[in-house]
């Protein structure tokens, strides 16, 4: 049986959020676009998000909130494609969203009006997609070719909008790097990124019988630190100030954890009519922290005496609680993918390769991470449009 083999200007493998974007944008250039999914429907990742909503992009964007080991590789891409062009988008199609905490934009619905928005730009566009696509193999000669069960596809760009290794049960694998490596393109060792993280045994038996209890906390790792909630977990401690830390955080590394910020706590016993006991001490405790969390911290911490230095030492140690995680929650519970392929690969303006004109990376599977609200998705719409504008 002869092999049918479909000729396009262009071949974007991922039908996520980078992926759609990069259709639309090259299709109303006029571009012959064929978007390659494997999964049964478009955009997975975009209707798991925000609990449902799709935390679309953050009004506030900067370059400042991406990690990557070239910290200004996302420049140009975010500069050229701004939280306001997609809004602008979003209103077009006159989905209606509010903003929550700290400028994150959520759908008022649910995320599925942002993926119908992007499949009915992607039709106006005359992009073709393919859902249900296993790529067997992809090949390089005079144009990219993709072998798969329904036959070839070959076009002279090839752009890889796959994903990282986050959340594996709905399809997550390491197709994209493992492309990149077939082609000599490098990669910075991939790790979970926005995770909780796992506390060693002995921290576990001392805090995570309180399960449930958040509270807000300056959380800090690496000359990193994010003023949010966090939240004992039964295995650890997770809340957004825990899931921004964990981009930066490295096995063996501890983070500090300032529980009561802003707050004086010992500051009561200044007063010479209060007494210096306990009680009162716990009293103050209870009024900065919830009551459970204020009493253990009590517990395993009490002052050694009630002079001024055991309560200076009191105060300090409720400012910088030094913790040191054994492990992260994994890719399973990971938000995204740390790490990638790596910047100096690739133009900054276009996302393509430097060595193999024609191959564009874009999205998760670039070196580029986003703070947790909104901004991941953002990195996908800039890098995506980038890619989409140059092919």
């Amino acid at each position: 049986m002869r092999t049918v083999t479909q000729s396009f200007d262009a071949l974007i493998l991922g039908g996520g959020a980078a992926g759609l974007m990069c259709a639309i944008e090259a299709g109303k250039r006029g571009r012959r676009v064929a978007v390659l999914e494997r999964a049964d429907r478009l955009g997975k990742k975009i209707l798991i998000s925000g609990g449902g909503r799709c935390n679309f992009t953050n009004i506030h964007c900067q370059p400042e909130n991406f990690l990557s080991a070239n910290p200004h590789f996302a420049k140009s891409a975010l500069a050229r494609y701004t939280p306001a062009d997609f809004i602008a988008l979003v209103e077009k199609h006159k989905i209606p969203y509010h903003e929550k905490t700290l400028g994150q934009l959520f759908c008022d619905g649910s995320a599925r009006d942002i993926l119908n928005m992007l499949e009915v730009e992607c039709r106006a566009a005359r992009a073709s997609i393919f859902l249900k696509t296993q790529i067997y193999e992809v090949t390089r000669t005079s144009e990219f070719r993709v072998r798969t069960a329904e036959g070839e596809f070959c076009a002279p760009a090839l752009v890889v909008a796959t994903g990282g290794l986050s959340i594996p049960k709905i399809g997550a694998t390491s197709f994209g790097y493992d492309l990149a490596r077939q082609f000599g393109v490098k990669i910075r060792d991939p790790r979970p990124g926005l995770v909780a993280l796992v506390l060693g045994p002995e921290d576990r038996s001392r805090y995570c019988d309180l399960a449930g209890v958040s509270t807000e906390v300056v959380a800090s790792c690496g000359g990193h630190h994010f003023r949010e909630k966090m939240l004992i977990t039964h295995r650890g401690l997770s809340g957004p100030a825990i899931l921004q830390i964990s981009s930066y955080w490295e096995k063996v590394q501890p983070i500090q954890i300032d529980l009561a910020p802003e707050s004086e706590v010992a500051a009561i016993f200044r007063d010479p009519k209060t007494p210096r006991n306990s009680s009162a001490l716990r009293s103050q405790l209870r009024q900065i922290l919830p009551s459970r969390l204020a009493d253990r911290w009590l517990e395993l911490h009490p002052p050694a005496a009630w002079t001024n230095a055991t309560l200076a030492d009191f105060e300090r140690q409720i400012h910088a609680w030094t913790i040191t995680p054994a492990d992260t929650e994994g890719y399973e519970k990971a938000e995204v993918t740390a790490g990638g392929v790596n910047t100096d690969e690739l133009s900054p303006q276009t996302m393509e390769c430097r060595k193999i004109p024609g191959l564009f990376f874009v999205g998760e599977v670039v070196d580029v991470t986003g703070h947790l609200g909104g901004f991941n998705f953002q990195w996908a719409w800039a890098s995506g449009a980038a890619a989409g504008r140059a092919l």
